[in-house]
């Protein structure tokens, strides 16, 4: 007798997010983390977009994997959240707008480089660059006005 078919919703979709964005922190590939795993990179893929829904001992293996809890894979649901209420509910990782540079490439790599730098004093001096060259790109649209 087949079981009941799968069918996805909101939770399933966060929680395939939430595994993406945490692979995509730590700069590992789908089949890295599919030999940590035991299982194949075509199904983390389909963990991943929500195509198989993961399992609670696999989704903790795959947090053990990746060195992080379990409950930063629910982070961000409806409900979820202290005190939320439908006037202030948070956005979750999914509804990121496509100009949100939380959800770019560009800034998880960014942040994976800083977090590389072997000490206190570099990432002082990288804040202290990106700090100036900001600051330099208003004096100079003040300068052109």
């Amino acid at each position: 007798m087949a079981g009941k078919q799968y069918v996805k919703n909101i939770v399933d979709d966060h929680i395939a997010h939430r595994i993406q964005l945490r692979r995509a922190m730590l700069g590992m590939s789908q089949k890295d983390l599919g030999d940590l795993c035991g299982v194949t990179c075509q199904q983390i893929q389909k963990y991943e977009s929500a195509t198989n829904r993961i399992s609670a001992s696999r989704l903790f293996q795959v947090g053990q994997a990746m060195d992080t809890p379990v409950s930063f894979f629910f982070c961000g649901l409806p409900g979820n959240l202290p005190d939320e209420t439908k006037a202030n509910k948070s956005r979750r990782v999914n509804d990121m707008a496509d100009d949100d540079p939380m959800g770019k490439t560009e800034t998880l790599r960014l942040i994976n480089l800083y977090w590389k730098l072997p000490n206190d004093k570099q990432r002082a001096t990288i804040m202290d660059i990106l700090t100036a060259l900001n600051q330099g790109d208003r004096v100079s649209v003040t300068e052109q006005e």
